[in-house]
């Protein structure tokens, strides 16, 4: 199984717009049912920072509004690629995945029946992302990004600190027994990448990948 994270941002500019449904497009013709989207919050995560400044309320009652951002988010991809189904769990995304069908997750019902997930800004659809690829036993973990550093790989702190991931990614992909996964970072033109499939030599040609912290991870 393959998790692509599309990053809310794609949605920023004209060219990242036509890059998201660029990537749609790729995953509905090649997923096969071993690709699940993962939606960012983009505009609609924005508007509950928003609302949380102007409201005050707590981390909390935030925390469960940027799940349903999320939900929105992917129910918009859904809207822009009529063929993907969406999955609310695992028990769906199995279904999905036995109907070879391409597929975008709406999280908040998973995520909120975890309660060890923190309720924080600290947390968001990139560490969510990885949270789904270790809950799944998935293969590879892809973020896309409205932009991509240069060079071949980079360690998950560097990321970190550049806000290029959130601030706790680093321990959801880093396992005590090791990560399932591997993980990488792409932008937005890189689905040329895999215009003929979803094969894992391809990563190695054009993605960074991310290297995960040699530290024990805190407790998630």
């Amino acid at each position: 199984m393959w998790v692509i994270k599309l990053g809310g941002s794609l949605l920023a500019s004209a060219e990242g717009r036509q890059a998201l449904r660029a990537w749609l497009t790729l995953i509905v013709a090649q997923a096969d049912g071993q690709v699940i989207i993962v939606p960012g919050g983009g505009l609609f995560a924005d508007a509950v920072r928003t609302a949380q400044q102007q409201s005050g309320c707590d981390d909390v009652t935030a925390h469960r509004l940027a799940l349903l951002a999320m939900d929105q988010y992917g129910m918009l991809l859904a809207g822009l690629a009529p063929a993907l189904v969406t999955a609310q769990s695992e028990l769906e995304i199995a279904e999905r995945s036995w109907q070879h069908r391409p597929m975008v997750w709406l999280p908040s019902r998973m995520l909120l029946a975890d309660r060890h997930i923190a309720a924080s800004w600290d947390v968001t659809s990139d560490s969510l992302a990885a949270w789904l690829a270790a809950k799944l036993g998935a293969s590879h973990l892809l973020l896309v990004k409205s932009v991509r550093p240069a060079g071949a790989s980079m360690r998950v702190e560097a990321l970190v600190s550049s806000g290029l991931v959130d601030a706790s990614f680093a321990d959801y992909i880093q396992q005590p027994a090791g990560p399932s996964f591997s993980t990488w970072l792409l932008g937005p033109q890189d689905h040329l990448l895999f215009s003929s499939g979803f094969v894992a030599a391809r990563l190695q040609q054009g993605a960074l990948a991310v290297q995960a912290s040699t530290k024990l991870p805190e407790a998630i």
